[in-house]
């Protein structure tokens, strides 16, 4: 790809993509980063953060590495309930057996149809079909394997999907931190790169022991600064 343009902005790369992960990568406000900044000797406002979140946020995360789909791997599906506006959403999210976000969208109703369109958008995204999928006991889900994947294993039990309903306390941390989403659309875009974000740092399962989480981390700091800076 391209680098990232940052034509007409009077600061370096280095300082708005550094900001964009502080605010991705960790549990931080605007203003907490704003503050971050200063103390290296930075002076720019939260406002202006915000807004490198939104216009380099999704080019950041459309170009990191993506983990590569396999046969093998398990779907763990699960929905959480988020209040915007006083009006309840549904964010549906799936991961796979090492955590590894691979959709998530947000959609007013818990029905059928909208288990339907999250599966259909991963069967998209991963090019085939899992070993096995994983939900919790909405029939929902059962429904529309039988529609849109019936050859695949499923296995509804709450007890199993702690690996999915783990996945949301992340972005639970950061709800409160930002005191809930003002829109629907700004979840969507949110979630999407925080996730890729976090699935850039976040180690596997087989990969646990205290070098092993140092040198992955070292990776994707590395793999970080390509993908924003450049070499």
């Amino acid at each position: 790809m391209p680098a990232v343009r940052y034509k007409r902005h009077r600061f370096p790369p280095q300082i708005i993509a550094h900001a964009v992960w502080l605010y991705f990568r960790f549990p931080l406000s605007l203003r907490h980063v704003e503050e971050m900044l200063l103390e290296r000797g930075i002076v720019v406002s939260y406002e202006t953060i915000r807004r490198w979140g939104k216009k380099f946020g999704p080019d950041y995360a459309h170009r990191l590495r993506r983990k590569q789909p396999s046969r093998d791997d398990i779907w763990h599906l699960d929905e959480v309930v988020i209040t915007i506006a006083g009006k309840k959403h549904w964010l549906w999210r799936a991961v796979d057996q090492d955590g590894y976000v691979l959709d998530e969208i947000v959609q007013a109703r818990r029905n059928t149809k909208a288990a339907k369109r999250l599966l259909t958008r991963l069967l998209k995204k991963q090019g085939g079909t899992p070993k096995r999928m994983i939900t919790d006991k909405l029939r929902s889900y059962t429904a529309a394997r039988r529609q849109v994947m019936p050859n695949v294993e499923h296995r509804s039990h709450k007890g199993l999907n702690n690996r999915a309903e783990n996945s949301h306390v992340p972005l639970r941390k950061r709800e409160r931190m930002m005191h809930g989403f003002r829109s629907p659309g700004s979840l969507q875009r949110f979630v999407s790169i925080f996730s890729a974000v976090r699935n850039l740092f976040i180690p596997p399962r087989a990969k646990r022991s205290a070098i092993q989480i140092h040198l992955h981390r070292l990776q994707a700091i590395a793999e970080w600064k390509v993908v924003t800076v450049g070499n």
